[in-house]
């Protein structure tokens, strides 16, 4: 009878190990999955041999790197952006000479700029508040290693004005809006990108 008894209360032990070890697995299932571990199985029996774990998932591979034509689009982009940035800078003292012109801008673009401002300075004019331009990359050459990107614009100068630099009056200089630009950018021997040529055309040409 004594060992009866003492089987009975192994059963008991066992059978509450058991409820026991399905609370633990489902309280921890939710964690497991989250943190991407594997979790031994519980043994029904009074083993401590932990059940073999699950090889872990490989990782999943790094999205695919940008195209030599996507990369030209960018760095071609930020060029031109940059040319436009620059130039609204010295042109508010219309300072033709400002060697920041250089840094995105070179050849006939650069003396268009450089053009421009002077003809301000000479006026007595001044410009104010900031160009609004919308670059798209229309297209690269060669695809394989690019070397150049054309660039077209629908830039905004409603909010980029020219005032007379003595008294600080507005200066009837035509309209403003947006009007439509073309650019192209072209990478340096130093491997940088810079705008080469750029037109801009008249007011109401671009709705784009």
């Amino acid at each position: 009878m004594r060992l009866a008894h003492t089987d009975l209360r192994s059963s008991t032990k066992r059978g509450t190990a058991m409820t026991h070890c399905r609370s633990t697995r489902l309280a921890l299932a939710g964690l497991a999955a989250a943190a991407g571990l594997c979790l031994s199985a519980c043994s029904s029996d009074d083993s401590t041999t932990p059940a073999s774990a699950p090889s872990v998932p490989p990782i999943a591979p790094s999205a695919t790197p940008a195209s030599p034509s996507e990369i030209a689009k960018q760095k071609a982009a930020t060029a031109y952006l940059g040319m436009w940035s620059d130039m609204a800078e010295a042109a508010t003292t219309s300072d033709w000479q400002s060697p920041k012109l250089a840094q995105n801008a070179t050849g006939e673009a650069l003396q268009t700029i450089s053009r421009s401002l002077y003809a301000d300075h000479y006026n007595g004019l001044v410009t104010k508040g900031q160009p609004v331009n919308y670059p798209k990359p229309s297209s690269v050459e060669p695809l394989d290693n690019p070397t150049s990107v054309t660039i077209t614009d629908c830039g905004d100068s409603t909010n980029w004005l020219k005032y007379r630099a003595e008294n600080g009056q507005p200066a009837n200089d035509g309209p403003s809006g947006r009007r439509q630009i073309e650019a192209l950018v072209k990478k340096a021997v130093d491997g940088s990108w810079k705008v080469t040529t750029f037109a801009v055309h008249e007011v109401g040409s671009c709705t784009g």
